[in-house]
C-alpha cells in the first residue's frame, strides 16, 4: 500500500500533464495572486527563503527539480516553512517569458516538481517558485559552479537511444538497514539521529514504492551492497523481508555484499545465511541481459578486494560468452579516478591489483558495458583506467541525501541513465536534513554533476528481449 502523500503526489504529477496546456495558456498563477503564506509570514515578522534548488533528473521528456522553503524570524533563525510549488518554463531558443508549466497546491517545505511533456534534445529556461519567492541553489560548488543548470537557469533534455525500450533496471546501494545514526565518519562526526531511529526502513520503503509506480516502472532492482548496518541476523532478515515484499530474489531483485554486511570472522555469517555465502560470485539472466554480482569485501576493513577463486570464476564466465551484454555490480568502486577522488582515499576502494585484473577481463569481453558500485554514497561517472568501453558508475545512497536510485533504461540502440530522489514526504524531509552532514559539505560530495546523474550511451542491444521475453 502506498503512503497517502506519495500516492497523492504521483496522481498530481500524472494529472499535471493533462492540465499543462491549460496552465501554460494562462498568466503564471502566483504572479497574479497574493500568496497566503507570504501574508502569514509577514504577520509573524518572518522572511521566507527558497533555496537548495537542484535539477536532479533530466530525461528525454521530463525533469525533476527539488528545493526547500524556510522562514527566517526576527532573530535570523530558519525553520522549515510550507509553501506552494511552481515551475515556469520556456524554450531557450525563444524570446517568450517562462510560463507556469507545473503547479502543486499541496503546501510543503520540501518541494519536488516533476515536469513532463518536454521535447527530447531541447534546451529550456526554467524558474522554480514557492509563492512569491524564487528558489536559488544552495551555496555549494556542485550547483553554483559555472555551466550548471542551476546557475544558468537552462536545462537540456536528453536525446534517447534509438529503438524500443526493452527493460528498466533500478541501480541502488547503501540501504544500511538498522543503522542508528547517519553521517558517522571515522569518529570525527557524531552523526544525525532521526526521532524514530527508523530512517533506513522508511527510506528503503519509499524507494521500493517509487519503483512500482507507472512513471518509474522498474523491471528489476540491483542492490550493490551495504544492505545492513552491521550484518546482524535481525538486520539481514529484516531487509530480506522488505525486499521480498517487492519481488523475488534472483528474478526481480539481485544483491551483493558490502563491507557493512560482514560480521567478524569468528562470528556466524548471518548475511550469508539469508542471501549469499562469502566470496561467491552470482550470475543471472534477464531477457538475454547478463547480471553478475561480485563480493568485493574483506573480512575486516572498509576497502575492497577479490579472492583468486572468484576472479577465476569471473574469467571463465566472460570467456565463455564475451559478447553477451553484461552489467557487473560490486560494492567497491574500481577505477583509479574513484580511488583518488573519494575522501577515504585509495584504501577505501578495490585494491589496485584486482582493479587492473578487472580492466583486463573487461577488455577481452566487449559485452560488458557497465560496472555499478556503491560504498562512496555519491553519484559519480568514473573514468576507466584503460581504453575500454565500460562505464564505471557510482550511485548515491538510498538511506540519506541525495536519497534515491538510478534507473538504467535499456533500448535497442543504447541506454539512458537517470538518478531520481525518492518522493515520499518522510524521505524528502530526511534527505533535506542529511544534506547538512559533514559540516554542510555533503552535497558537494554526494550529488554529483548533472552528467554523472543523467546521460545516454549508444550501443547495439538489438539482440535482447523486451519485458515480455524470457
Amino acid at each position: 500500500m502506498l503512503e497517502p502523500r506519495l500516492r497523492t503526489l504521483w496522481l498530481a504529477n500524472a494529472a499535471s500533464a493533462g492540465a499543462a496546456v491549460a496552465v501554460r495558456a494562462q498568466r503564471p498563477l502566483f504572479a497574479t495572486q497574493r500568496p497566503l503564506f507570504d501574508t502569514e509570514a509577514r504577520r509573524q515578522g518572518e522572511t521566507v527563503v527558497a533555496s537548495d534548488l537542484e535539477v536532479v533528473t533530466v530525461t528525454d521528456r521530463s525533469a525533476v527539480l527539488t528545493w526547500t522553503t524556510r522562514a527566517r524570524n526576527r532573530t535570523g533563525r530558519l525553520r522549515p516553512a510550507p509553501a506552494g510549488t511552481e515551475v515556469r518554463l520556456a524554450p531557450a531558443d525563444g524570446r517568450g517569458v517562462p510560463r507556469t508549466w507545473y503547479v502543486d497546491g499541496l503546501r510543503t517545505p520540501y518541494h519536488y516538481a516533476e515536469i513532463r511533456d518536454l521535447e527530447p534534445g531541447r534546451a529550456y529556461r526554467f524558474e522554480a517558485w514557492s509563492d512569491a519567492h524564487r528558489a536559488t541553489p544552495a551555496r555549494t560548488w556542485v550547483t553554483r559552479r559555472s555551466g550548471t543548470p542551476e546557475s544558468t537557469g537552462v536545462l537540456t533534455t536528453l536525446t534517447p537511444p534509438p529503438g524500443r525500450l526493452l527493460r528498466t533496471l533500478a541501480l541502488a546501494n547503501d540501504l544500511h538497514y538498522g543503522e542508528p545514526a547517519s553521517g558517522l565518519f571515522a569518529g570525527l562526526f557524531e552523526g544525525l539521529r532521526h526521532s524514530t531511529d527508523e530512517y533506513p526502513d522508511f527510506m528503503l520503503q519509499s524507494a521500493l514504492e517509487d519503483l512500482r509506480l507507472p512513471d518509474r516502472a522498474a523491471d528489476h532492482l540491483v542492490v550493490a551492497g551495504d544492505l545492513t548496518d552491521s550484518g546482524t541476523a535481525e538486520q539481514s532478515r529484516g531487509v530480506r523481508e522488505r525486499l521480498d515484499a517487492w519481488g523475488e530474489l534472483g528474478r526481480d531483485y539481485f544483491v551483493c555484499r558490502g563491507n557493512h554486511d560482514i560480521r567478524p570472522p569468528e562470528e556466524p555469517d548471518h548475511w550469508g545465511a539469508v542471501f549469499h555465502e562469502r566470496d561467491r560470485l552470482v550470475e543471472y539472466f534477464v531477457g538475454g541481459l547478463r547480471l553478475i554480482g561480485l563480493d568485493t569485501t574483506r573480512p575486516r576493513g572498509a576497502g575492497g578486494t577479490l579472492g583468486a577463486a572468484q576472479l577465476a570464476h569471473l574469467r571463465e564466465l566472460l570467456r565463455g560468452e564475451p559478447d553477451r551484454p553484461t552489467v557487473i555490480f560490486g560494492h567497491h568502486p574500481v577505477t583509479r579516478h574513484a580511488a583518488v577522488s573519494n575522501p577515504g582515499g585509495p584504501g577505501f576502494v578495490l585494491d589496485r591489483v584486482n582493479a587492473a585484473a578487472l580492466h583486463a577481463l573487461y577488455a577481452a569481453a566487449p559485452g560488458v558495458f557497465l560496472h555499478h558500485s556503491g560504498h562512496t554514497h555519491r553519484n559519480r561517472l568514473s573514468r576507466p583506467d584503460s581504453g575500454i568501453g565500460v562505464e564505471f558508475l557510482e550511485v548515491g545512497a538510498v538511506k540519506e541525501y541525495p536519497g534515491g536510485y538510478t534507473l538504467l533504461r535499456v533500448y535497442e540502440g543504447g541506454y539512458m541513465v537517470n538518478f531520481y530522489k525518492t518522493r515520499s514526504e518522510a524521505a524528502r524531509r530526511w534527505s533535506t536534513r542529511t544534506r547538512s552532514q559533514y559540516l554542510g559539505l555533503h552535497p558537494d560530495h554526494a550529488l554529483g554533476s548533472c552528467l554523472d546523474r543523467n546521460h545516454v550511451v549508444l550501443r547495439d542491444f538489438s539482440g535482447l528481449h523486451g519485458r515480455t521475453g524470457n
